[in-house]
Order: structure tokens, then sequence, then C-alpha cells
């Protein structure tokens, strides 16, 4: 379904997209990295506004979130495209899709996604499965119907936005779930395909600071890709000093796949040491996940060591906090409740 895009100028026989730092310059006929927002006669359009490829009802566990509004459902949905070329993605088959070739794709209005949350049972509505970013002006107009009704909103992305993209969105995401997957440009571009990853640290700590999203971080252990201490103590340092020590870091284990297929999965004591890396940066809470470890997604208090929250799988199995803060011994443990 074609609408013209936001964010972006003319230059001359081109059209500039400001969306995301690739900065793409896209000639007539033509459309940008993300395969989604194409320059016809002079004006950039989305491709992809209002089709959607996947929805479906979620704990907000499986996101994963894990400290904000814990227990509660959201309504999933995702179209196709993305901004990145991941070698290991596991949505590949609607992240390099095109949105004229996915005869799948079905129309939903933005006016009805509120309610269709509310039919069933949810209190927010996620942006996931493909790249959101992407989406923009559909993600727009679904959080602005969202907050009116009272529901929350949740951006799972790789984080490769602009600030003038970010700054757009802002005032109308709640939650920020951000894929870390290295913390050099190298790793960035021979992974990614994306020229850097500043752009992507810089929106997750203005989309903290500036926008009061609660943010959650994702880092994907690849074996030989992006499992060395340096680059995990990068991560860690940087989340305790930009994002505060009580920010969620989820280490997740890598499992074969696409271009990547040839390396193992992820050992589980790779896994435990980058968790002891980032317990050792002073972060308070480092989960694991993707691995069938006793305690791995637990939320344990600093203060006094009690599980404030017990989780198997997606599922919360006990619960002592009050006003996000451990029942305990009273202290703030970053949990948004209701």
């Amino acid at each position: 379904m074609m609408h013209e895009a936001l964010l972006w100028k003319s230059e001359g026989e081109r059209v500039r997209c400001l969306l995301c730092p690739h900065d793409c310059r896209i000639a007539d006929g033509s459309r940008g990295i993300c395969g989604v927002r194409e320059n016809r006669g002079g004006k950039l359009q989305a491709l992809t506004y209002g089709l959607v490829s996947s929805v479906a009802v979620d704990p907000i566990e499986k996101k994963p979130v894990l400290h904000f509004r814990p227990g509660t459902k959201v309504l999933s949905m995702g179209s196709v495209g993305c901004s990145m070329r991941c070698g290991h993605c596991q949505n590949w088959s609607i992240s390099r899709a095109r949105p004229d070739e996915d005869t799948s794709l079905d129309s939903l209005p933005a006016s009805e996604v509120a309610a269709l949350a509310r039919e069933n049972g949810c209190d927010g509505v996620a942006f996931t499965y493909n790249e959101p970013v992407i989406w923009i002006e559909y993600v727009l107009d679904v959080a602005l119907a969202c907050k009116q009704a009272g529901l929350y909103t949740v951006m799972v992305t790789n984080g490769y936005i602009t600030r003038s993209g970010l700054d757009l969105i802002g005032p109308h995401i709640d939650v920020w779930r951000v894929d870390v997957k290295a913390f050099s440009d190298r790793i960035y571009r021979e992974l990614c395909k994306a020229s850097s990853v500043h752009p992507i640290l810089e929106a997750a700590e203005r989309a903290k600071n500036r926008w009061s999203m609660h943010v959650e971080v994702v880092t994907n252990v690849i074996p030989t890709v992006n499992d060395d201490d340096e680059t995990l103590e990068g991560i860690a340092s940087w989340i305790g000093t930009a994002l505060g020590c009580d920010t969620p870091w989820h280490i997740t284990r890598f499992f074969p796949y696409l271009e990547l297929a040839e390396l193992p999965p992820t050992p589980v004591s790779t896994l435990e040491r980058a968790r002891r890396i980032g317990t050792d940066a002073g972060l308070h809470f480092v989960f694991l996940g993707n691995v069938d470890t006793p305690g791995g997604e637990d939320s344990v208090c600093p203060g006094c060591g009690h599980v404030a929250v017990g989780r198997l799988g997606y599922t919360i199995t006990s619960r002592e906090t009050r006003g996000g803060a451990c029942a305990r011994c009273g202290t703030p443990l970053g949990i948004v409740e209701e």
C-alpha cells in the first residue's frame, strides 16, 4: 500500500532518505537499501504502509522485554524489509522480502490496531519481526492511536535510525528493545552490512535520556564473530555508563543459519562468561536467553539477593515487587509496572 514517506528531501533527480544512517540517495524508480522506500516521480513513497506479514499475541517477555509491564501481553506485528542484511537473520524470509514479491501480505489499517489489541487482551503493541524503523509512517500512526487508547508501544529494533527519525516517534514509544550486535564498526560492516555501531548507541542513549523510553539491550553472541572479551566488555561498559546499571542486557545463543551456517552454536560456557563480564561491569540484570539455564532469566535483587521475579521460559513463576522495587528490601529494580 503506497503512502508518501516522511523524512526525505529532493536532490536534483534523486531523493535523499533521512530516516536511517545509510543516507540513501535514490534515483527515480529505485529503492533504498531497505527495499521498501522508493522514489516515484521525485517523491519518496513508503511501499509497506499498512501491509503486515505477521500478527500475533505474545507475552511481552518473548520480545524479550523483562522489566516493562511484566506478565502482560502485546499484539506483535511486522511487515517486510530491513535496513541491515545480517548473515544469521532468523526472520530472513520477511526481512529480505520485497512488498511486490510477497503475496502473503495483508492490509491492516492503522485505525484498527488498537481495537484489535484490546479484543485480544493485550495491554500494548509491539513493532517487531522485521525492522520497524523502515515502517515509520505506519508505526507513527499506530502508536498515536495506541496512546489514545491507553496502550503501551514497543519497538523491537536494530536501532539503526537517525536523530530526526527517532525524534519523530520518540514521544509515542514506551520501550526501545534494541539489538547491539557488536561494538566495532568492522564487525557491523561484516555481519550486518551497516557502516557503524555508533548511530545505534547514540539512538539508544537518546531514546532513554531524551524520550524517557524504557531500554533493554540484546546481544546474540556468535562464536568467532562477537564473542571475544573486548567486544563483550565494551558493550557491558557502555550499557552501565550510558544507560544505567539497571538496564537489562539479554545474552542470547546463536544457532547456525544462512551465511553463518558453518559456525557452531554458542557454547553455554561462552554465555556464562558473557554474563560474568556483565556483572563484573556492574550490570544488575544480565539474562541468558535461548538456553535452559535455571535462574538464567530471573530478576535477582542487587540489594538483598532475593529473586524478585522468577521466570520459566516466558512464564512468571514468582513475583515479589512493589512499585518497581524489591518487595523484600525496597531496592529499586528499574521495573516499570502499572
